[in-house]
């Protein structure tokens, strides 16, 4: 390699300036650190396998028909009523009171309630998700975009068929590519009807699959008899709050994508992903 030719590494160190390597650098922090798990399990004292043990027979299948559901529900908001005049910062903290709220009923009635809250917290955080995207400059009224903010969700938990290769944001960003491209180009050509087109149903069945792992931590949590109202609305705030994490994330690093290409911000996430650890 010539002294002219600096190489790839160089090059995209030279496009993305100070400011936006620290901006990539807090998306990969949230990114690549999810952790609902160990931060619910620090919230009611024990480890969240306890919570597991203690799910009534079968709850695998009553979580997996509210995460569908959910996700279902998510994507009516997300092709029929989210606000795409809406400008300004992200109300993170009234969303965050809106799913604590619903949390409680959850925490009281335990996994007999997952059917009833869960689409409503789920809908909540997909406003929430939709808030930060735009305040990271995403043009919702774009159904790109809109099927962004459903994506999210699905970035929150791994898939229990991903195997040691498909760990990271941008495996799961590429696991979900072809559904969420798929579905924007039916959405574009036939509007917002036929919900029930293969290609919309296809893509709920990904983001549901990614979901449900983080919705079965939920559950667990829910299910330790100390926990109760309070203690479900405590972990419903954690919750939404992971998925803001996520939001806030995915949106800078589309915004940098933007600005700047997608493989220069991806050859400088690796860069920063294989250097020091640090918060920004």
């Amino acid at each position: 390699m010539s002294a002219e030719d600096p190489g790839p590494r160089s090059v995209a160190a030279v496009v993305l300036d100070q400011r936006d390597r620290e901006q990539l650098r807090l998306a990969r922090d949230l990114l690549e650190n999810p952790s609902l798990a160990a931060r619910i399990s620090d919230l009611v004292g024990t480890p969240i396998e306890r919570g597991f043990e203690l799910l009534p027979e079968r709850w695998s299948k009553a979580v997996n028909a509210a995460t569908r559901k959910a996700i279902e529900s998510a994507l009516d908001i997300a092709l029929g009523t989210m606000d795409a005049s809406h400008r300004g910062a992200a109300s993170n903290w009234w969303h965050a009171a809106a799913a604590t709220a619903t949390g409680a009923t959850g925490g009281a009635f335990g996994l007999g309630a997952l059917a009833i809250e869960l689409p409503i917290s789920t809908g909540i955080m997909l406003r929430s998700i939709a808030d930060i995207a735009r305040s990271e400059g995403e043009d919702l009224a774009e159904p790109d975009a809109r099927l962004q903010c459903l994506q999210v969700l699905a970035l929150g938990g791994r898939s229990r068929n991903d195997d040691a290769a498909e760990v990271g944001y941008f495996a799961a960003r590429a696991a979900l590519a072809r559904a969420v491209s798929e579905a924007a180009s039916h959405i574009a050509r036939r509007g917002l009807v036929e919900k029930s087109a293969p290609a919309l149903v296809r893509l709920v069945a990904q983001v549901a699959a990614r979901f449900s792992v983080v919705v079965s931590e939920k559950a667990a949590a829910q299910a330790v008899p100390v926990v109760g109202a309070f203690g479900g609305a405590a972990i419903n705030a954690v919750f939404i709050d992971h998925f803001q994490d996520m939001a806030r994330g995915h949106f800078i690093v589309r915004r940098l994508e933007r600005s700047h290409g997608t493989e220069a911000v991806r050859r400088v996430y690796a860069e920063l992903e294989s250097g020091p650890q640090q918060l920004s």
